[in-house]
């Protein structure tokens, strides 16, 4: 399924954010809402699922994206929310790993999260 968040990967994120900053807001939360979606319908299928591997690793690389881009020292967030959202991204990478290997469950948690983030981008 080809999505907004898909285009994400193939041009690098500092080109999408010459981008009207709502646009990119609106692609932000719809690659959010879309790993919750995915990170769902895991759930439901089981962790040894192509659904599951599908949602892992759409949220990993989501979430890679994202650190990577706060980091940047040209990102102009503040430096605290940069901070914390970097280790929502940390956790969420890591959690997401833990379900790989059948150490969590947590799907829930992490859409929990992406949905909370994609709440206050609006």
């Amino acid at each position: 399924m080809a999505t907004a968040a898909g285009a994400m990967y193939q041009l690098s994120y500092a080109e999408h954010l010459a981008d009207d900053p709502k646009v990119c807001r609106d692609r932000e939360r719809h690659a959010l809402e879309h790993a919750a979606g995915l990170l769902r319908k895991a759930e439901a299928a089981g962790t040894l699922s192509a659904e599951a591997n599908e949602a892992l690793s759409y949220v990993s690389k989501l979430w890679n994206v994202f650190i990577q881009d706060l980091v940047d020292p040209e990102n102009d967030l503040p430096d605290v929310l940069r901070a914390d959202l970097v280790m929502v991204g940390l956790w969420i990478v890591k959690e997401a790993a833990l379900i790989r290997s059948s150490q969590s469950q947590n799907y829930r948690g992490i859409a929990d999260v992406c949905l909370m983030i994609r709440d206050g981008l609006k």
